[in-house]
């Protein structure tokens, strides 16, 4: 007969895990407990979520005495390895005789922000971070030029990245989006050295060690940088950034009346903290704030687009971080997956500020389909729910803002009293970098259609 409830849970997560197993002795809990810690932690692995499974009759035991081992309890440091000596002089060699070099931090970097500022300074060279790696280089240090990703990428002669994969947002390393470039790729698993395209260097290693090494072997060489490319690339960046703030802050509403996003992301920019921890969760409002916000501390979604993050993410990061302002900037369709948590945030004392932006819409497909399917709009609108009042019933201080002149002080309020949030009314009129970008009609081969039609024209050619 079956179990109540008898599903075979491993089995359906099994392939979105790194590790999924039910336990069914006590005297393997701590082992399989151990085993499953070290492949969410990644050891000499991709790091990913693990799910672990207790049956009820094995929650009432009791683990033998005989089976307790004291180093099961012992967390494990970070994977720490140096490189190959062969492979630092090969990388070397490369990147200091390189005119126009570009370094590409990821994942496998975080924790080596040090080292990769000191690997800048040695070569005066260009800086692109992604969102899994922002903050460990400071927003103002002189390599690090956001705005000019897509000129990099196209202009660099030697790439470099670091624990950082070729996933659709680096155009998997295509010799489209990169058609000038040498390959070195660094880091600690196989996505990072290895995946989409092959580097003309490996350098395994853990990032720290090998951007060490690497500073260390060129301590006597000058780099070939051409430096008047990187001084107009700085140049450029700074004008583009500086004329983004201008705008966001600047930019009008729509027809409808109600605010640009830009404005609103705008406005909670200046409010915040420097060292604050900003949380983006949404579809359409995510690609706003990923052009639009900053800081030392910021998580999103990722590139697994996992919906309705924001909510839990900013209750972790306050309760992690309590001295810190954390903020979350959510989509109204976005924060709906997770709304009802805002009574576990009360509960549990996290001083978090929600900023939904609400424009009743699931928006990046409501404007694919007046654009691309006959104007048939069909499921993406949705009906306006007051989430300050939903705030308020939850014990939370919640406010609705539709004029932008009061969202500086509606700000300033919901920091005070966190956990707060703010409902503010956007318009739907405004097109996303990522819809004007072409991924929400799913080009054939590269994520955004200006990539797609250079792969396109790359593969032309090599057939003819």
């Amino acid at each position: 007969m079956p179990a109540l409830q008898s599903v075979p849970h491993v089995d359906i997560v099994r392939p979105v895990t790194r590790y999924a197993r039910t336990v069914w002795r006590a005297e393997h809990v701590l082992r399989e407990l151990d085993e499953a810690m070290a492949c969410a932690e990644g050891h000499f692995q991709e790091p990913g979520p693990a799910f672990i499974d207790f049956p009820t009759d094995l929650l009432r035991e009791e683990v033998p005495e005989a089976f307790i081992e004291n180093v099961r309890f012992k967390p494990r440091g970070p994977l720490v390895f140096p490189p190959l000596q062969a492979d630092v002089e090969a990388a070397v060699n490369a990147l200091w005789g390189s005119r126009r070099p570009l370094i590409i931090a990821g994942r496998g970097a975080r924790g080596a922000g040090e080292q990769i500022i000191r690997l800048l300074n040695a070569l005066d060279c260009v800086y692109l971070d992604t969102a899994e790696s922002r903050g460990l280089v400071p927003e103002d240090h002189p390599s690090l030029m956001p705005a000019m990703r897509a000129r990099a990428m196209n202009e660099a002669d030697v790439v470099m990245t670091v624990g950082r994969s070729l996933d659709f947002q680096l155009g998997y390393g295509s010799a489209a989006v990169f058609p000038n470039s040498l390959f070195i790729r660094t880091g600690t698993t196989p996505l990072e050295l290895r995946d989409s395209r092959r580097a003309d260097i490996e350098v395994a290693g853990s990032a720290a060690e090998v951007l060490t090494a690497l500073c260390e072997a060129a301590l006597e060489m000058n780099p070939a940088t051409d430096h008047t490319w990187v001084e107009f690339m700085r140049v450029e960046d700074r004008e583009r950034r500086e004329k983004l703030a201008r705008s966001m802050s600047a930019v009008p509403p729509g027809r409808d009346g109600y605010m640009h996003p830009y404005r609103l992301l705008s406005c909670l920019k200046e409010n915040l903290n420097s060292d604050a921890v900003v949380v983006a969760d949404g579809g359409d409002l995510l690609s706003f704030a990923r052009v639009a916000m900053s800081g030392t501390a910021y998580l999103d979604c990722g590139p697994f687009g996992c919906l309705g993050v924001g909510v839990p993410y900013g209750i972790a990061a306050a309760l992690a971080f309590p001295g810190r302002q954390v903020a979350v900037v959510s989509g109204d369709g976005s924060f709906g997956f997770n709304a009802i948590e805002l009574d576990s945030c009360r509960r549990h004392g996290a001083k978090v500020i929600f900023v939904v932006a609400n424009n009743s819409a699931w928006n990046i497909e409501r404007n694919d389909q007046i654009e691309n399917y006959g104007a048939r709009i069909f499921g993406t609108e949705l009906e306006g729910c007051d989430y300050a009042a939903l705030a308020r019933s939850l014990g939370v201080c919640g406010e609705r803002v539709v004029n932008p002149d009061e969202l500086p002080d509606a700000i300033q309020r919901g920091l005070e009293n966190a956990p707060a949030l703010l409902d503010v009314t956007v318009t739907r009129d405004a097109f996303s970098p990522d819809f004007l970008s072409g991924l929400a009609g799913i080009p054939e081969k590269q994520a955004l259609s200006k990539w797609d039609k250079l792969e396109s024209e790359r593969l032309k050619r090599t057939n003819d």
